[in-house]
């Protein structure tokens, strides 16, 4: 069973392009204290290939940057190519269906699918259906 600081290590690492390009940097937010939020108080950003939603960004007690966020994306779009970064990542989806590339190896995902990416390997998402496919996403740095 992963500790608790391990299992936020895999959790949240994959949209730091689409976190960068939207301003939230945990650089410039202020410490994230305890808090539950509803869908309608996330940060929204409208972009071409879908919706982006981030709920948390910023350091933790325990994390010196922490993401938490979704992405509605559109039928037929990725966020981006496949890319790699140092973090690592969790994906949870909830809702279509896609597939998720991780270190050279494609999955059909549907709701219920969850993705593990390690740091520094090769992952990207695309969604294959006819309706927008939702994800959740987690990534952080200790």
């Amino acid at each position: 069973m992963p500790r608790r600081r391990e299992l936020l290590q895999l959790t949240g690492a994959g949209l730091l392009g689409l976190v960068t390009r939207t301003g939230l940097t945990a650089a410039s937010d202020p410490k994230i204290d305890n808090v539950t939020l509803e869908p309608g108080q996330a940060k929204v950003t409208h972009e071409p290939f879908g919706d982006l939603a981030i709920y948390f960004s910023g350091p933790t007690g325990q994390l010196q940057s922490m993401t938490a966020g979704s992405l509605r994306l559109k039928p037929g779009m990725s966020p981006h190519p496949p890319h790699q970064h140092p973090e690592e990542e969790f994906m949870v989806v909830t809702e279509g269906t896609g597939e998720i590339l991780v270190d050279g190896k494609t999955t059909n995902v549907a709701a219920g699918s969850m993705m593990y990416c390690g740091a520094g390997k090769l992952h990207g998402v695309l969604n294959t259906g006819r309706e927008p496919l939702l994800f959740y996403f987690y990534k952080w740095k200790a």
